[in-house]
């Protein structure tokens, strides 16, 4: 088994690559994952209400509406060859996720964490749910197992935010500035998504 620490955002659409691809190259070479998630966030001045997609990317990177319709069907194609699908329309919208990082954050103490960051990514990326909304994030973890009503009441009361907060600084302190960020055994860093063949690559540095 392979420890990989994997510092990502639920709207990061090359973080559902970059695990996409390490999970391919891992079935390749036979290898067991322990995978453990921590909190970044692309946007944290952004709106609770969000912001068009194509709206943000012209503001933030003066992508222009050409550019930003081949970054999408570049990311569909590359999500399609890995079994993931990402649905972008005129509306999709980007979201705040500090609310769902409190939500991962309760749920790795019920060992829901896994599951509850995969089924986000869905929810963002192929249902075009706002993940800052507490319905929409209550319903998703009750979609996994967890409790809807105690779920509920973490985001309401905002109980896991400073230990949020702290986990992020902890990966800000070490200069991580983009995501996915990955460390194979507590020893090796490498940022982006590096594609099947790096990732067998540095799994079998591992491997034995």
């Amino acid at each position: 088994m392979i420890r990989v620490d994997i510092v990502s955002d639920v709207v990061c659409p090359w973080c559902v690559i970059g695990y996409r691809q390490l999970v391919a190259a891992a079935e390749g070479l036979a290898i067991e994952l322990d995978v453990h998630w921590h909190p970044f966030e692309l946007n944290p001045g952004m709106p609770e209400e969000g912001q068009n997609l194509r709206e943000h990317m012209a503001m933030k990177y003066g992508t222009t509406p050409e550019a930003s319709e081949k970054a999408r069907a570049r990311l569909s194609a590359i999500g399609e060859g890995l079994g993931f699908q990402f649905k972008y329309t005129e509306d999709t919208s980007m979201s705040n996720t500090f609310r769902a990082h409190q939500l991962l954050d309760w749920a790795n103490e019920q060992g829901r964490e896994h599951d509850l960051k995969l089924a986000l990514f869905e929810a963002f990326f192929t249902h075009q749910r706002n993940v800052s909304d507490i319905d929409v994030l209550t319903s998703v973890a009750e979609d996994v197992g967890l409790d809807p009503d105690e779920a509920r009441r973490v985001l309401e009361t905002e109980e896991r935010a400073k230990n949020v907060r702290a986990r992020q600084n902890v990966w800000l302190e070490r200069y991580i500035q983009g995501v996915p960020a990955m460390v194979f055994n507590e020893k090796k860093l490498v940022t982006g998504a590096q594609g099947i063949e790096r990732y067998t690559a540095l799994l079998d540095q591992f491997n034995g």
